[in-house]
């Protein structure tokens, strides 16, 4: 395996010979500045996403490498600022709305009705104990890590960090028990169940902490407010989604010219997210919402398989972006940069962001051992688009520092890294999960034993 790793890294070559690309003019940017820029932020996120998977890693984690590398505190090649920044600060919005649109897509709601009480309990406990945990630390302790913008105040920041901490990344936790051949355990089903519920609380804390970021004051009147907006405005989307989709489909479905399916699909995601916008609740919300709307047509196999390719260009674009914008330096010992307080604060939040996820799979009342609730507490520790979108969105709103923002996005990494082998170290000491009527029987047969004479 690591000498066919070893064969790709005469690619990883090209992006650094793409870095080299000309500074864009005084005048504006250069269209063919911007085309190398972006050859290099798809290549790069390929050949990164290709090295983790081959180590067996989500690609995510490569292409977060891969935007450390190219960003301004290593290759320079995405700068922290000026117009081509804006240029691909826009596709990184693009390709985010994409991403929810296409989680969106897998998200059916039949099946989270049917997982029950115990995932949605999990799920509660799962966003709230990491958003407390990291709020108390950070408002008792008050670490002065970076400079606080004008106007931010360190409950503001406390907010933003716990945001982060909230949403499991269920493509990893998923992608984990299938490897293993546990994704139809029960233990499994409560936690891809409560991850897709994780997810949508934790779009809605976005929700709210995205008003922040437009200055909003942070009062629990206001918090309740965001909440009422970021729900309602979901639930509303689906609805008249649902009456309206349809309709619209089926009339897409008659016309012949070449991508209207695709085009049609595509401007649903944006009207969508441009409405929660104009609602001034978290535009991600909206595509996430024109997903779950789109994945209960008729024509939901072929929308999924029309937009993963867009998706699979755009999405990249995003975990670049977000990884470009970590100061290095923060972490090198000896560069003028360095920060012993980062690497604290980024082990910090690592420690709360495993304790709040393994209490919550403690939460639900069943489970014939601690071991089978420290399986579903494991298997929500992985971190991802959720935590990276809060997190980037607290840094371009300047209530997050560069230093709070690194210590965030290596903690997202580290509960990825983390999480699979205490997994299946834990399924290895696991005894194979018995069929739930199979335990009802031998208990039946007991109790009949203990009662004959």
């Amino acid at each position: 395996m690591m000498r066919r790793a070893q064969r790709l890294i005469p690619w990883l070559l090209l992006p650094l010979l793409l870095a080299a690309a000309p500074a864009a003019e005084p005048g504006g940017l250069r269209v063919e500045h911007f085309f190398l820029v972006l050859i290099a932020i798809l290549i790069s996120a390929k050949l990164f996403g290709e090295l983790a998977e081959r180590i067996g890693q989500p690609a995510v984690l490569g292409e977060l490498l891969a935007g450390v590398v190219l960003g301004s505190s290593v290759l320079a090649v995405i700068p922290a600022d000026g117009s081509l920044h804006e240029m691909v600060n826009l596709l990184a919005e693009l390709g985010v709305a994409i991403l929810l649109f296409e989680i969106g897509l897998q998200t059916n709601l039949k099946e989270m009705a049917r997982v029950g009480a115990a995932a949605t309990i999990v799920a509660g406990v799962g966003v709230i104990m990491p958003f407390v945990l990291a709020f108390v630390y950070w408002m008792l302790l008050r670490p002065q890590i970076g400079a606080l913008q004008p106007g931010v105040t360190d409950s503001m920041v406390a907010t933003f960090v716990g945001a982060t901490l909230t949403a499991t990344s269920v493509g990893i936790t998923a992608r984990v028990l299938t490897d293993l051949n546990r994704i139809h355990t029960r233990e499994a089903r409560v936690i891809i169940g409560a991850a897709v519920i994780d997810d949508v609380l934790g779009l809605v804390v976005l929700a709210i902490v995205a008003g922040l970021a437009t200055g909003a004051a942070l009062t629990l009147f206001g918090i309740a407010l965001k909440f009422a907006v970021a729900a309602g405005f979901l639930v509303m989307a689906v609805i008249i989604g649902n009456v309206v989709a349809p309709r619209l489909f089926a009339f897409v479905d008659k016309l012949r010219v070449r991508g209207v399916l695709l085009v049609s699909a595509l401007s649903f995601a944006l009207l969508f997210a441009a409405l929660a916008g104009l609602a001034h609740s978290a535009m991600i919300i909206g595509s996430f919402a024109a997903g779950i709307v789109l994945s209960t047509t008729e024509q939901f196999d072929l929308i999924a398989e029309r937009i993963e390719p867009v998706a699979d260009v755009l999405t990249p674009v995003f975990f670049v972006f977000v990884g470009a914008a970590v100061n290095v330096g923060l972490f090198i010992p000896g560069s003028e940069s360095f920060d012993w307080s980062v690497l604290i604060l980024g082990g910090t939040l690592l420690i709360l962001a495993i304790v709040g996820k393994v209490v919550s799979g403690y939460s639900v009342g069943w489970g014939r051992t601690k071991l089978h609730h420290l399986t579903i507490g494991v298997g929500m520790i992985p971190r991802g688009e959720v935590g990276l979108i809060a997190a980037h969105l607290g840094l371009t709103a300047g209530i997050l520092s560069s230093e709070v923002y690194s210590a965030i996005l290596i903690m997202v990494m580290l509960t990825t890294f983390v999480a699979p082998p205490l997994l299946k170290a834990i399924f290895r000491r696991a005894a194979e999960p018995v069929p739930e009527p199979a335990l009802a029987q031998p208990a039946a047969a007991e109790a009949r034993a203990a009662s004959s004479p």
